[in-house]
């Protein structure tokens, strides 16, 4: 289950890029629209430092927000975010709102646990290529993760986990999956180290010399 995050803001009826750019110079604050369900886009803005904060947690991102905009709130999801290229500025955002029975698509975080003992790092020396950082799923919002867990602990070089080894809480599906097995794509794998050595091949070459020379 998701975390819970109440973001003030109010309504704007001044739009266009030149009100956005007054808006971001002389109020400090984020232009914004609320949009879907059965209700018309609404028009907001959003302070700027307000924003900064709640998005370096990362579990906003993938979370069913409450958005309370001048006293009425609505559950909703952030959907795009867009930054300055060169600024540490936040210029716009999106947000999509919800209902508790209609299922949402969105990009939850990946965390891979495990990899300092992964047996093919500590055992045999390789190392860990992430093939992903998010995986995008189809859930009803009660059922929405904050992250999906990714345990490295048993694989071996040469390894490859892939989106349906990914152990999926009940009632969230992958998009990809419900495509077809065909966009089955690879999450992380374990290289052998370069020289396709290992310390596996290694202790059973020295068991086999042992017991050569006895």
């Amino acid at each position: 289950m998701s975390s819970e995050y109440t973001v003030n803001a109010k309504a704007r009826t001044d739009v266009g890029k030149g009100a956005s750019r007054r808006l971001r110079r002389l109020a400090s604050e984020v232009p914004a629209i609320i949009y879907g369900g059965d209700k018309a886009p609404q028009m907001i803005s959003i302070l700027h430092k307000d924003l900064v904060w709640f998005l370096e947690d990362e579990a906003f991102f993938s979370s069913v927000l409450t958005i309370d905009v001048d006293g009425n709130k609505e559950s909703v999801v952030i959907k795009d975010l867009h930054r300055h290229p060169a600024k540490a500025q936040l210029l716009h955002a999106d947000f999509l709102r919800v209902s508790a029975d209609t299922k949402i698509t969105l990009q939850v975080p990946l965390h891979f646990i495990n990899e300092e003992g992964c047996h093919g790092v500590k055992m045999q020396g390789g190392s860990i290529t992430h093939a992903m950082t998010e995986l995008e799923v189809q859930c009803l919002p009660k059922d929405l993760p904050e992250f999906i867990e990714v345990d490295m602990l048993d694989l071996k070089t040469g390894d490859i986990v892939h989106i349906s080894d990914l152990k999926l809480p009940a009632g969230v599906e992958s998009t990809a999956l419900i495509l077809g097995e065909d966009h089955d794509s690879a999450v992380a794998s374990v290289q052998a180290p370069r020289g396709g050595g290992s310390s596996d091949d290694d202790a059973e070459e020295d068991s086999e010399g042992e017991s050569e020379e006895s």
